[in-house]
């Protein structure tokens, strides 16, 4: 058996993803490793033979393909969430990955660690894997073959036995802050619900205006007045249904559709009149809704307002299902591939209107392999190139140099005929794959010398600094954040969640999303950061 999969190495690489897959999927008090598993596997297959081995250019196009594809769909939340909150949390962030650097370096003196050792340690104690793949990037670029697998085996070794750690160490940090600085989620929740609305569900109501409405308000001047994150739909006036615009005057008498979150429609409903016992949505002789796809490339990327729909067709969008999210729509409200929008149109419109958006299920299961090629190629080229910082250089290499080109690739979505953005799911699908390739690559190639290192006695050391660093890294976060920044709780368990395990673990104490804010602020820049710094360890205690 282990000759068959030395002799076929994609036998072995899918062997160990489905036995990692499955693996993962395990929970144990609600908590579960993930696609992580994979890497685990690995190691312990790779330990049973050193024949078995898979080819480096597996785990490098898995790793390319992996981080390019977070880049693309985090840029437009990284992007957004700077200009929203302004430089206050990335500087934080950047600041955490300094002081776990400075401490990492603590623990390389005093357990007397090898460079490899220790940057592997930074890499598995944050549970960072696209930092370890830059870090045997750069082991990579020496020009002894022997010392490049010896030192790559020592960098794994470091990772692989602080990673479980990097999990526990969060999560035991997450539940002495709660206890210590009292935190009750349900509560800030609240406070933050006019930023955040975490539990926002969309509901439609039709208001019955009694407002006289004396300075005869457009609705485009009500809702930025009032601050009303709504869509007005169908209205109906003097027995004729019809459909309204922000150029709309309302009077009294007026029954019109109102769609947005319930604490809204209740102030909509105070201010204009009362609850009809009418549902206009029930009138379909005319207008009528649909829910559709949006897989037309030429319609990605743009906002709703430029695509005109209430002067070509008079309809109106009123939600986006993104994923498992659903958005109330506006004419900022920025379209991508995969989108499912609900509109309201004319019926004998709608057909047009589908055809407009495409609405095809298949098209939304292709990749357009020329924006794809595009961009990835220009990661990789970015990932080559050399920095100088004073005496220290360093490279990007295959993990940082996708992922920024994908930041910034995913907060353009287009230019001109180019769609950067890939459909949600093909963007889901290929980050698997990417992360599978990566990680069962890395786990075989490495699993004989760490399982070496571990009979010879050389691992507890390790992870016990695995075990200081991660602890100690993730609970200053939490003091400093919350303490001196007053950053909210309930995001701060975001930015210390560096691993699904901990995200999910996060959100199942709050009960909310609001992890999830800190989550995609603390993302891109941490993977960055941390890609940087463990490559600057590793050539500063060489």
């Amino acid at each position: 058996m282990m000759q068959l999969l030395a002799e076929n190495s994609i036998l072995l690489l899918f062997a160990v993803a489905a036995a990692g897959y499955a693996l993962g999927r395990v929970k144990i008090k609600g908590t579960s490793l993930g696609l992580a598993a994979v890497l685990f596997v690995g190691l312990i297959v790779g330990g049973l033979d050193p024949q078995l081995a898979i080819p480096e250019i597996i785990i490098w196009l898995g790793l390319s393909i992996f981080v390019y594809s977070i880049g693309l769909t985090s840029g437009p939340s990284f992007f957004d969430s700077f200009r929203n909150r302004g430089p206050k949390d990335i500087l934080f962030i950047i600041s955490m990955l300094t002081i776990s650097a400075s401490l990492a370096i603590g623990l390389h003196y005093f357990f007397e660690f090898e460079a490899a050792i220790t940057s592997g340690i930074y890499a598995g104690g944050s549970t960072n894997t696209p930092a370890l793949a830059g870090l045997l990037d750069v082991i990579s670029q020496k020009l002894d073959p022997s010392w490049i697998k010896s030192e790559s085996e020592k960098a794994v070794t470091g990772y692989s036995l602080t990673y479980p750690m990097g999990v526990i160490g969060a999560l035991l940090a997450i539940g002495l802050g709660k206890r210590m600085f009292g935190i009750t989620f349900r509560k800030e929740e609240e406070e933050l619900a006019h930023i955040y609305p975490t539990r926002r569900k969309i509901y439609n109501r039709t208001v019955l205006v009694e407002w006289n409405n004396p300075e005869r308000k457009a609705l485009r001047d009500l809702i930025k007045d009032h601050e009303w994150p709504v869509v007005f739909g169908r209205m109906q006036r003097e027995g004729q249904i019809s459909l309204s615009n922000y150029d709309t005057i309302l009077q009294k008498g007026d029954q019109i559709m109102v769609v947005g979150a319930e604490h809204v429609l209740k102030e909509v409903t105070a201010r204009l009149g009362t609850t009809s016992n009418d549902k206009l949505s029930y009138d379909r002789s005319e207008y009528d809704y649909r829910r559709i796809f949006v897989s037309n490339p030429k319609v990605a990327g743009q906002k709703i307002a430029a695509l005109n729909l209430n002067e070509k067709y008079s309809a109106i969008i009123t939600r986006i299902r993104r994923g498992d999210i659903d958005l109330l729509a506006n004419g900022s409200t920025v379209l991508e591939l995969g989108d499912r929008i609900r509109f309201v149109a004319r019926k004998k419109d709608i057909d047009r209107i589908a055809k407009l958006f495409g609405d095809s299920y298949e098209g939304l299961s292709r990749i357009d392999l020329f924006s794809f090629g595009l961009g990835m190629a220009l990661g990789l080229i970015l990932g080559m190139m050399t920095f100088e910082l004073g005496d220290f250089s360093f490279k990007l290499g295959m993990a940082g140099g996708p992922l920024i080109i994908g930041l910034l690739l995913g907060a353009l979505r287009r230019t001109g005929p180019i769609v950067w953005s890939l459909p949600f799911s093909a963007n889901l699908t290929l980050r698997q794959i990417g992360l599978i390739l990566m990680l069962a690559g890395i786990g075989v190639n490495s699993g004989f010398n760490f399982f070496s290192i571990i009979s010879n006695g050389g691992g507890g050391w390790i992870f016990l600094a695995g075990a200081l660093f991660s602890f100690a890294t993730a609970f200053l976060t939490l003091l400093i954040g919350y303490k001196l920044l007053k950053i909210p709780f309930s995001i701060l368990l975001g930015m210390v969640a560096t691993q699904p395990a901990i995200l999910d673990y996060a959100i199942e104490q709050t009960e909310n999303k609001l992890p999830i804010v800190g989550f995609t602020i603390m993302l891109p820049v941490a993977v960055i950061f941390k890609i940087v710094f463990t490559q600057f360890l590793y050539n500063l205690l060489s």
